[in-house]
């Protein structure tokens, strides 16, 4: 990983990310995760011509603590790695081609290159 990590706030608790989940985002599955990092993928002017012509982020998402999942894909305590970002919402909605992932709590912001986060678990 490269330099330091920044210090972020997700939402308070469990009821409030679910809440905000269901409502905002009511046709994706959810996930709601606790101990998280946001990863801003180091790429070159070209690759992120590319991330955006696909309608993504350079930026993944990698959380020690599944709170919980609404279609039961993960147990509460899994750790997750998302894919590629599509949307990160008021800061706390982190949102894929396929799922919504609401960060709880404290979690972190780190640049990282696409290797160092596959290399996690």
């Amino acid at each position: 990983m490269k330099g330091p990590r920044a210090p972020l706030e997700g939402l308070e608790g469990t009821s409030e990310a679910r809440a905000l989940a269901v409502e905002r985002f009511p046709t994706k599955p959810y996930c709601l995760v606790r101990d998280w990092t946001i990863f801003r993928i180091e790429v070159t002017r070209d690759e992120l011509f590319k991330c955006h012509a696909a309608g993504q982020l350079p930026m993944i998402l990698f959380a020690h603590n599944v709170a919980e999942d609404s279609q039961g894909r993960f147990e509460r305590g899994d750790w997750v790695r998302s894919s590629m970002c599509t949307g990160f919402h008021d800061g706390v909605a982190f949102e894929t081609r396929n799922s919504i992932y609401v960060l709880i709590g404290p979690g972190h912001e780190q640049l990282a290159s696409l290797k160092d986060v596959f290399s996690l678990f």
